[in-house]
């Protein structure tokens, strides 16, 4: 595995440094807080991003790409999420529905939706997630009945991000029988304006415009909304899941508040022993949790993309998302939770704002102990 990534992706990483550093104010902690303008923020970044061939780079041509390597995607994440994700809402488009649509849609649901996601002109979101079916998915009890050439779907989901603000989502309904687990699911692709459709917020830590509940009351959808087969959902999840597990560049934030914060403290030296090496642990973790996910990545663009390695990076990112969390609050002092404005530094606040984020990074997308299950099995079933 080589660790350059080439001349082309670190050309990238200066342009878009340069870009952020036009666009962006220089107080900005990504789309989802109290102030609307942030959104709207991240809406023109995603249009001037897209103008450049720079929202979607490694999609083919034909679908509003301009087949950029894979490095230059990581480039490209790494810097997002580094400087709080300009992207917002976009992420979900980008990162899996994209490539889902991609590699198990129908040509028409690709020349209709592809371009939409590479312009910045669609947002999107995900309703997997149940009450009762977390983490084990297979348990979902939305149900798609047969209506005509279509279904109607009816049911409940939650921890919807985006839901507010999207204007389709991915829903992930049950075709089979009420006892098929992941062999009765299926995936549909439904606009958010269809009657029947209610989006409830959620308050959390997390700010505005982020969690929800998404209620479905008789929803009509269509045979040609069908994502890859029917009852065949469960295989799409699973061909995608594995990108999305590297798919947010965790490191990359991590490592530049580390930067930051070593600087703005006066170096290691200036920290006492204790948690000097605790500073430094968490600078190899983050440094380990980058080239674990070069890894995935290299092999992924080989056509060696593998389960247990991909659930081993996400492990990885998001354990170290914590670690790093809890040393830089630590190092940088309690005016972190400073309730006055006044008082708080943008640095001060970024951290703030990472702090908040890694409480659920071990939960979202999938729980770090289901990751540890995808590991375990794909050691065991490597070693029979």
């Amino acid at each position: 595995m080589d660790f350059e990534l080439g001349p082309a992706a670190d050309a990238l990483r200066v342009h878009l440094r340069g870009l952020i550093a036009r666009h962006l104010p220089p107080d900005f902690l990504g789309g989802f807080t109290d102030d609307p303008e942030d959104l709207e923020t991240t809406r023109r970044f995603c249009k001037m991003l897209a103008s450049q061939g720079l929202l979607t780079p490694t999609w083919p041509d034909e679908y509003g790409g301009r087949d950029a390597s894979v490095w230059e995607q990581t480039v490209l994440r790494e810097e997002m999420w580094a400087h709080h994700e300009p992207r917002g809402p976009q992420y979900m488009s980008l990162n899996w529905v994209g490539p889902a649509i991609l590699r198990f849609g129908t040509e028409e649901q690709k020349r209709y939706h592809l371009p939409k996601m590479a312009g910045g002109e669609a947002l999107w979101c995900q309703g997997f997630s149940e009450p009762d079916a977390g983490s084990d998915l297979a348990s979902l009890q939305t149900t798609a009945r047969p209506d005509g050439d279509g279904w109607v779907v009816s049911g409940q989901k939650i921890w919807t991000s985006y839901a507010q603000v999207a204007d389709w989502c991915v829903l992930a309904a049950r075709t089979g029988p009420p006892d098929s687990r992941h062999l009765g699911i299926s995936l549909f692709l439904v606009p958010m304006d269809r009657p029947g459709i209610e989006v409830r917020p959620i308050r959390s830590m997390l700010g505005p415009h982020h969690l929800n509940e998404l209620f479905l009351d008789q929803v009509e959808v269509r045979r040609d909304e069908l994502l890859g087969q029917e009852n065949g959902g469960w295989a799409v999840m699973r061909g995608v899941l594995a990108f999305e597990r590297v798919g947010i560049a965790r490191y990359a934030r991590a490592d530049r508040l580390l930067d930051a914060v070593r600087a703005a403290v006066g170096g290691l030296e200036a920290m006492p022993p204790g948690l000097r090496a605790r500073f430094a642990r968490a600078m190899v973790h983050t440094r380990v949790a980058r080239l674990v996910a070069y890894e995935v990545i290299g092999a992924q663009a080989d056509g060696h993309g593998d389960d247990g390695a991909a659930a081993a990076a996400r492990i990885a990112s998001v354990t170290g998302d914590q670690e790093v969390s809890e040393v830089l609050v630590e190092a940088i002092g309690g005016a972190v939770f400073d309730s006055a404005p006044a008082a708080e530094t943008h640095l001060q606040a970024a951290v703030e704002d990472y702090w908040r984020y890694s409480r659920s990074a071990t939960v979202s997308a999938g729980s770090v102990d289901i990751q540890r299950m995808i590991v375990a099995r794909s050691v065991l079933n490597g070693a029979t």
